[in-house]
């Protein structure tokens, strides 16, 4: 071949002798991440059944409330009622929140306390209705018999799995031809689909719920699981209710204060808080002020990625599935995303009955979540600069 002085520049892209210039990477913009499957990891074990169940029990309370709206605030009644007379014994010290008063309970009849007040020598105080009484411990008589037996019964709670699936198909045309970035698109197609499938399992361990009737599922009735915000019904807290601070703008304030009611409710102590972008820059907001630099630092640095106070160590997860008004408050090792045995996410080759090749991802995966009250939520928050 004769030389010619052609340059590549006059040559231009579309002579054949001049390859295309195309990267080897193919760039997803879709988010696909999921944080919360991520930090809580692969269940150790595996459902058994459509439905899984799980035993959980709980020891005898030792506080209750007043429920006498009667009460008798000056004369320091000697007897009131209570909203469960079982949780209480003759023999028992008891103490009213915030009050320095002990008060001994000499008789219980059904919810009816009749107590003597200024137990040992302490000061009298006012009790009000709806105040809750702290049960100290009980005190027996000498050579006295055994008291009746009392425990709380194990309960059987559970969740409904669901089915998470995908369709594959690609043309005989489409496996056969050269294609840029990709070497096998059927393998291509099934990467994507799971990563689908993956972002879907996480939203809905969040934000799933059972159907109302025929939660089983039917010909007709789809079958879901309920998701971790539709699970919490105990410790929710939302700005203005129940005594909970009334500022909408997420405070550390308020964060502590939930923090501290489930660990007073709950032997056990929140290790993870899930939210979405607007909350996790209010939470980055509680040291911003602070922050202490040097003439030196070139970075500045805005990030809260572990928050530790009295009443846990949590990391905070960043999730684009929780809703934006919402915190969630987890202990994670009472929550686990559960596969029904042998229905993990896989791949199922289809029949092809024409020039494609086809397959199926499945799924079935359940959650357990532990101890309702081991957990919290926030919600109501604002989701704008006010």
């Amino acid at each position: 071949m004769s030389f010619t002085g052609k340059a590549t520049y006059s040559a231009g892209a579309t002579l054949p002798e001049i390859a295309e210039d195309v990267a080897d990477i193919v760039s997803i913009v879709s988010p696909y991440e999921t944080p919360l499957l991520d930090h809580l990891g692969d269940a150790p074990r595996s459902a058994g059944s459509t439905y899984h169940e799980w035993l959980e029990d709980t020891l005898l309370p030792n506080k209750d409330a007043i429920d006498d709206p009667t009460i008798d605030q000056s004369g320091y009644s000697m007897s009131f009622d209570v909203a469960h007379g079982s949780y209480f014994r003759a023999g028992d010290q008891i103490q009213g929140d915030g009050c320095g008063e002990l008060i001994f309970v000499n008789s219980v009849a059904g919810d009816t306390l009749t107590v003597t007040r200024g137990y040992g020598g302490t000061v009298e105080e006012t009790l009000n209705d709806a105040q809750t009484l702290h049960i100290l411990g009980n005190a027996a008589l000498e050579g006295d018999d055994a008291p009746a037996a009392r425990f709380n019964n194990r309960c059987r709670l559970g969740n409904w799995t669901q089915i998470f699936t995908a369709a594959v198909r690609v043309s005989g045309s489409e496996l056969a031809v050269r294609k840029l970035s990709v070497t096998d698109e059927l393998d291509y197609q099934k990467q994507e689909r799971l990563r689908e499938l993956l972002r879907d399992l996480e939203n809905t361990v969040i934000n799933g719920i059972s159907p109302e009737y025929t939660p089983q599922g039917s010909s007709t009735v789809r079958r879901t699981m309920k998701g971790i915000i539709p699970t919490l019904t105990t410790n929710v807290f939302t700005p203005g209710a129940g005594g909970f601070p009334a500022e909408t703008d997420l405070s550390e304030r308020q964060l502590n204060l939930a923090l501290r009611n489930i660990w007073e409710n709950a032997a056990s102590r929140v290790d993870t808080i899930v939210c979405n972008g607007y909350q996790k820059r209010r939470i980055n907001g509680f040291i911003t002020s602070s922050r202490a630099y040097t003439s030196n630092d070139e970075t500045f640095r805005d990030m809260v990625s572990v928050y530790e106070s009295d009443f846990g160590v949590c990391r905070v997860v960043l999730s684009r599935s929780v809703p934006t008004d919402t915190i969630l408050l987890l202990d994670s090792s009472r929550v686990d995303v559960v596969p029904l045995a042998g229905r993990s996410f896989h791949y199922k080759p289809l029949a092809s009955t024409g020039d494609y090749d086809a397959g199926e991802l499945i799924g079935e995966y359940t959650m357990e979540l532990r101890n309702e009250i081991a957990h919290g939520m926030i919600n109501g928050l604002a989701t704008a600069a006010s």
